[in-house]
């Protein structure tokens, strides 16, 4: 074999090229935040969080809603439970998520809902609908329930 020829034949040699897709991994935390987020009860935590700190309206909230879930947000989001409260005038967050799963197709979570220094707690309940969609059938705030 001479120098100008290739295990492939003859002509130049292209240089070695990567053909490995992968990008450099996240680090496992960020990774298992993301993963927590594609669950349903993050999906309505912060839904249910947009619509009681009034960022959205009530009716935002109508078609992933049980009737009686809905009558309760009613109630709570005039007052708008989870504004931010001054002199903190933190944008509200969710904090933190969890579920536990009583029997299969319901989902009764809570989370805490943080604004600058203060910290409130969210409860709810996610039932899995024959439509194969999760509905909202329950909301409860910082213990109260209306």
């Amino acid at each position: 074999m001479n120098g100008n020829r290739g295990p492939a034949g003859p002509g130049p040699a292209a240089p070695p090229r990567r053909t490995d897709s992968r990008r450099p991994a996240a680090d496992a935390a960020a990774r298992r935040h993301e993963r927590e987020r594609r669950h349903p009860r993050y999906w309505f935590a912060e839904r249910l969080l947009l619509t009681l700190s009034g960022q959205r309206p009530v009716h935002w909230m109508l078609g992933h809603t049980l009737p009686p879930a809905y009558d309760q947000l009613a109630e709570l989001a005039p007052g708008a439970p989870l504004r931010p409260v001054p002199p903190s005038h933190g944008i509200p967050f969710v904090r933190h998520c969890d579920e536990f799963q009583p029997r299969p197709g319901v989902i009764e979570a809570f989370a805490r809902i943080a604004s600058g220094d203060r910290l409130r707690a969210l409860a709810f309940r996610l039932e899995h609908c024959p439509d194969r969609r999760w509905r909202c059938a329950a909301v409860e705030l910082g213990g109260a329930r209306t």
